[in-house]
């Protein structure tokens, strides 16, 4: 397999900014080291150190907002082939950040290709998932769902995770806890962490291939313009229009 025409970009929606500790970030790694096997490019970025903008329109900016970063931000993602959203779970559930990132998704959803498609369509979503309580799979269903609904195309398994023991201890990729060394690093040694991530990136890869050679999907049936036009492909009764 040769993926090294493929590009993933990896947004990390913890709600630590930078240099701090991110435990998601750490889990990241793991699957970016299999990019970096498979000459894959990549980048990440720390949603929380960027000024994105609440809300649910392109450029907020237009919207009472002094600075919005999230134009410049929403070019990298549509150069990318894959998207991972990567985030903590407070409360069982998804961080604000990760939050706001789906809201700033879906207010470019609008938007087509050349082909009058929605503009995501043709792209790859996946998550990644940390935490020390339940919710991991609660988690990823939120995202995937929006991710798939505005256009993302979603492989099987497309998500991964790992889950600390519920209350007060270490996290994934720490090696010190309470005053005591850890060895290895928690998590690392987790078969179904390693095994569902590694799942997780291949699986990703091999969708945004066989839609990046196949110049996406066809536009038979899912254009805009041609509904817009009158071409509607078997829906041409006119009692329901």
């Amino acid at each position: 397999m040769n993926f090294s025409n493929l590009s993933v970009i990896y947004i990390n929606c913890t709600l630590k900014k930078s240099p701090q500790k991110s435990h998601t970030e750490t889990l990241m790694k793991v699957s970016q080291d299999i990019l970096k096997k498979e000459k894959v490019s990549f980048e990440t970025i720390r949603l929380i150190d960027q000024e994105v903008a609440v809300g649910i329109y392109p450029d907020m900016t237009e919207h009472g907002f002094e600075k919005d970063v999230w134009p410049s931000i929403f070019e990298k993602i549509m150069t990318a082939d894959v998207l991972i959203i990567g985030t903590p779970i407070w409360l069982g559930q998804k961080s604000s950040e990760a939050q706001k990132l789906i809201e700033r998704l879906y207010a470019m959803s609008s938007q087509t290709n050349d082909k009058g498609q929605y503009i995501y369509y043709g792209k790859v979503g996946g998550c990644i998932i940390t935490g020390n309580e339940d919710g991991a799979k609660h988690c990823a269903m939120g995202i995937l769902y929006s991710m798939q609904h505005i256009g993302y195309s979603i492989p099987p398994q497309a998500d991964c995770g790992w889950l600390g023991k519920v209350g007060p201890g270490p996290s994934y990729g720490d090696t010190e806890w309470d005053g005591k060394k850890i060895t290895p690093p928690v998590g690392f040694n987790s078969d179904f962490t390693n095994r569902n991530t590694t799942f997780m990136t291949y699986n990703l890869l091999h969708l945004a291939k066989i839609l990046k050679e196949s110049n996406g999907y066809p536009d038979y049936g899912n254009s805009r313009n041609k509904w817009d036009d009158g071409t509607h492909w078997g829906f041409e009764n006119p009692e329901y229009r």
